[in-house]
């Protein structure tokens, strides 16, 4: 039997935040999507864990159906935001989980609002760097800047996503994507996420690394990233990765790393009996 999550909504601040409430007596855990991604990312994840844990997965700033903000996509609003929906609801301190760039707001969420996060799993995130040492600059990071191609429509969307996720797709994940775009009025697919929001989250992610606040966050971490699929096994990407990884467990006062092998980004997606269970040994422990 299939386990499906409450749609609620909550005024935090000036935004109308939606989020994905699977409910249970477990303990709550708080649950980050990924950039330009919903909720709905954990769709997969929270029914595994349900037996013990309370997921609460909302929609961020400017993402699914919550309020298209046009600022607020610095560390601080985001984090606040989190902050918000966990004092709405009378939470805290609890578990907090983050996607990609939910693991940047989680990590962020842990160091200013240390009295609501108990323990982080940065789910294949959070790593990235911002300003190197080679004098790039953010407009020289601008100027390569891509969002990624969601353009044709819904039916080219979509087949562009079973070629990427072959080996994984099936009906719940094409759900489960249609939920991060929109269809305009010429019948052509866009991000729910928009174009100048996109930048702005970027720019944050440029100019303050997370790295910048690994001396604040005090909770135990579990860093679990994706490892690479034969194809892309021992590239220079895979092995960046690794120093990236390698360098954020050392970086921060308590944390761990516990890779998922031969997988992809979207981990949930591919392998979501692995990932299910390494938060629960984590967050059991």
């Amino acid at each position: 039997m299939k386990l499906h999550p409450t749609e609620r909504w909550a005024d935090i601040g000036e935004l109308r935040m939606r989020f994905l409430d699977w409910g249970g007596g477990g303990e709550p855990v708080l649950a980050l999507h990924g950039l330009a991604s919903s909720g709905h990312w954990y769709d997969l994840i929270a029914p595994r864990l349900h037996d013990r844990f309370r997921i609460i997965a909302p929609d961020q700033r400017g993402h699914g159906q919550t309020t298209q903000a046009t600022t607020g996509y610095d560390w601080q609003s985001l984090a606040g935001d989190a902050a918000g929906l966990l004092e709405h609801l009378e939470l805290g301190p609890v578990p907090v989980l983050g996607h990609s760039w939910g693991c940047n707001v989680g990590i962020n969420l842990a160091a200013r609002f240390s009295d609501r996060v108990s323990r982080l799993v940065m789910i294949d995130g959070g790593t990235a760097g911002g300003r190197s040492d080679s004098g790039e600059t953010w407009e020289d990071v601008r100027a390569r800047i891509r969002p990624r191609d969601v353009s044709g429509t819904r039916e080219q969307f979509l087949d562009r996503l079973r070629q990427q996720l072959w080996f994984c797709w099936n009906d719940e994940i094409e759900r489960i994507v249609q939920t991060m775009v929109r269809e305009d009025e010429e019948g052509q697919i866009q991000d729910i996420l928009k174009p100048e929001n996109h930048l702005q989250v970027m720019k944050a992610m440029f100019e303050e690394p997370t790295s910048t606040v690994w001396p604040e966050v005090r909770c135990p971490v579990l860093l679990a990233p994706a490892g690479p699929r034969p194809e892309n096994a021992g590239t220079e990407r895979a092995q960046v990765k690794e120093e990236r990884v390698a360098a954020t467990v050392a970086g921060l006062s308590d944390a761990r790393a516990r890779w998922i092998p031969e997988t992809v980004h979207d981990i949930g997606y591919d392998k979501p009996d692995e990932l299910a269970s390494v938060i629960r040994e984590f967050l059991s422990g």
